[in-house]
């Protein structure tokens, strides 16, 4: 796309949601008190997914997300810590990428050890100690144990097919820093229904989506007459597979399952915006709706793509790739009074910026050894420039591959897409070149690689990645430690690179 092609994308996204409101022109010299925090985040819904992000490729009706809009403002270059589920949860609960620790690639199954240490800080034990309640409904993803409630013994994953009726799970949510949890922990267990620290019951995975929206309005209606400030994280489980809309969703898009699918997670946001409409909550409310990755391929993307729907719009790849289809989400934040009423941001943030931005929202200092990787986005939210310490934001592939922006820069350390989508690195020729390096602002669609153009560019931003990975943070203080030896962060993973950057990998 180019650069006059994507100003004219962002005046009609701008058209299409702005409204009238003042305009916050500076930051505020004391903290924005304790607002009630709403975080929805869907599981698979691709940038092209929302009506409001890409008016001229989104087919599928999405009332909720773009009522949001127009009450807030749309990021148009939010990004996931990742292109796949678990990493992206962790880091948005941590404000630390998740490749600091043991997950270098893929996703946790469960039946294991919590990916968060239990000593690490948390968005939510953070909130908690300023007089938060708080609570997730929704899918949690991170590993923990499953105990046998009579015997004390840890339960084997090979030994169930769908985790029993009772087992007791003593390092979920409640030990990082929730009151409340009510949800499952990841799509093949979704059968498994817990409540706080235990599996009640068993039903069938069309019902989770109805319950998860049930709950949250719920939760949302139980502190209506409480004077305390609560967090509520919504991690829905769709649209992800299984792609299972219920009956009465059935058929309402067009566009088969997947459409109607993300119909009724929008449906969702709607019931947990009116929810707090209902009990008055809404002005004291920062809401955020966004996604963890791109569409998944599971959604029939070539199929939706004759209908006339793109899951990314203008953007390349999906789901598990690096390029930016897999980890540019979509992005909707409304707190009313604060935000601009029908706004629009272009500026770069990641979901681990989570952590920095409630700390300075609330004044409370981000503890020591906490959010290595985040950078408060409340600028941003009020109308102002980002005031980032870092030098770029870090992505990374389901494969484990590495890509680095800067600004309008964005270097790929590989050769092909990183993830699932053609050319995969086997399928790329031989003659290629070893990274990739694109102007986003002319090329947003990466399709024009610069990477031997720009050699010393592509050297620098290589020196600025590997100094984040080696101190252990990305943003300014002491310096930090990765979980696992330096030398099992492996940046290149393609087995062909140029000899200055197999000097500078080692």
């Amino acid at each position: 796309m180019s650069r006059n092609k994507s100003r004219l994308l962002h005046a009609l996204l701008f058209t299409l949601v702005v409204a009238c409101g003042p305009l916050a022109t500076a930051l505020p010299d004391e903290p924005l008190s304790h607002p009630n925090i709403v975080y929805v985040i869907c599981d698979d819904l691709g940038y092209g997914d929302v009506n409001c992000l890409a008016p001229q490729t989104c087919r599928i009706p999405t009332p909720h997300a773009d009522r949001l809009a127009r009450r807030g403002m749309i990021f148009t270059d939010a990004h996931s810590g990742s292109s796949v589920c678990t990493p992206t949860r962790y880091g948005l609960l941590t404000g630390r990428y998740s490749w600091r620790t043991a997950l270098q690639k893929g996703v946790v199954t469960g039946y294991a050890p919590c990916l968060i240490d239990q000593h690490r800080s948390t968005v939510a034990g953070f909130l908690q100690q300023l007089g938060y309640h708080t609570a997730i409904i929704g899918k949690w993803h991170l590993n923990f144990q499953y105990v046998d409630p009579s015997s004390g013994a840890e339960l084997q994953q090979s030994d169930h097919d769908t985790p029993p009726v009772g087992a007791i799970i003593p390092d979920g949510p409640l030990t990082r820093g929730f009151h409340h949890f009510h949800g499952f922990h990841h799509a093949r267990d979704m059968e498994a229904v817990i409540v706080d620290d235990t599996v009640v019951e068993h039903d069938e995975t069309i019902n989770m989506l109805p319950r998860l929206t049930r709950e949250s309005v719920r939760y949302i209606e139980s502190r209506a007459a409480g004077n305390s400030p609560f967090f509520l994280y919504v991690p829905l489980g769709s649209p992800h597979t299984p792609i299972v809309p219920s009956p009465e969703w059935q058929g309402r898009s067009g566009l088969g399952d997947y459409g109607d699918f993300v119909m009724q997670t929008d449906h969702a946001l709607g019931e947990i915006l009116d929810a707090l409409d209902r009990t008055g909550k809404t002005e004291n409310t920062l809401i955020i709706f966004t996604s963890d990755n791109g569409c998944s391929k599971a959604a029939g993307i070539p199929d939706l793509a004759q209908q006339g729907h793109i899951v990314s719009a203008h953007l390349r790849g999906s789901k598990a790739d690096l390029w930016d289809g897999g980890h540019r989400v979509p992005m909707i934040v409304s707190w009313p009074g604060k935000v601009e009423a029908g706004s629009l941001s272009d500026q770069t943030i990641c979901h681990t910026d989570l952590f920095a931005t409630v700390s300075e929202i609330t004044g409370a200092a981000v503890p020591d050894g906490a959010a290595e990787d985040s950078v408060s986005i409340l600028p941003a939210l009020l109308g102002q420039s980002i005031q980032t310490t870092r030098k770029g934001i870090i992505h990374h592939s389901f494969s484990g591959h590495f890509a680095y922006r800067q600004g309008k820069w964005k270097l790929l350390l590989a050769r092909g897409s990183g993830g699932w989508s053609s050319p995969k690195e086997d399928q790329v020729a031989a003659d290629s070149p070893p990274a990739q390096l694109y102007d986003l602002s002319e090329d947003p669609g990466e399709t024009n690689n610069l990477f031997e153009q720009h050699p010393e560019l592509a050297s620098g931003m290589l020196a600025d990645l590997q100094a984040d990975v080696a101190r252990g943070r990305s943003t300014t203080g002491a310096e930090a430690q990765n979980d696992i030896n330096l030398q099992k962060i492996v940046l290149w993973k393609s087995g062909r690179q140029t000899d200055r950057g197999k000097r500078r990998s080692k």
